[in-house]
């Protein structure tokens, strides 16, 4: 039962860290729809946790982490979409995944010995796939993005070197239209 729970967590984890690294594409969101998710975040956070304050014992804990986690998640989700950069989709995953694994520990506390300890390994495994994921994802982005800029300073490099065999503003405007095409 706990490998189905901690599974789903890591199933859900690992989805949020795909739309968040491959998310920047997307171009940087304005502060006001960042502002707004914040404060519906919040709102919702607040009334999440009145409703766990009617339980007690570690059922009150659990809902409490999963307040929490939800809070978190739409928090640094809405502050990477804002901020548009690897490094905030980086640091969202990493924020979400540690938010996931509170939570899949609180779980964990209703349970005794062996299957305690099996279900916070799992918990800590599920954690580390998600941020290895998001490490390999991020490393691949930047390549990606390496490999791109090397290939448009290639096709430039050929662009210009066409251009010289012209003269005057044949050659001018040859090298400007190169520059515009390649972005240089």
């Amino acid at each position: 039962m706990t490998s189905i729970k901690v599974s789903r967590v890591a199933r859900a984890a690992a989805l949020c860290v795909g739309a968040l690294v491959f998310a920047g594409a997307h171009a940087a969101g304005d502060k006001t729809a960042y502002d707004q998710v914040r404060a519906s975040a919040k709102a919702t956070y607040d009334a999440d946790k009145k409703r766990c304050d009617t339980l007690s014992g570690n059922a009150e804990d659990i809902c409490e982490a999963e307040a929490k986690a939800k809070r978190v998640r739409a928090e640094v989700e809405a502050e990477a979409t804002w901020k548009g950069t690897a490094k905030a989709r980086q640091n969202a995953t990493e924020k979400i995944a540690k938010a996931d694994y509170a939570l899949a520990k609180e779980r964990c506390d209703d349970m005794n010995g062996n299957a305690k300890d099996v279900c916070e390994k799992e918990a800590k495994a599920a954690q580390t796939r998600v941020l290895a994921d998001a490490k390999v994802a991020m490393k691949t982005g930047e390549a990606r993005g390496e490999a791109v800029k090397d290939k448009r300073q290639a096709d430039y490099k050929v662009a210009a070197e066409k251009c010289d065999a012209m003269s005057g503003d044949a050659k001018s405007n040859c090298i400007t239209q190169a520059k515009k095409r390649y972005g240089m």
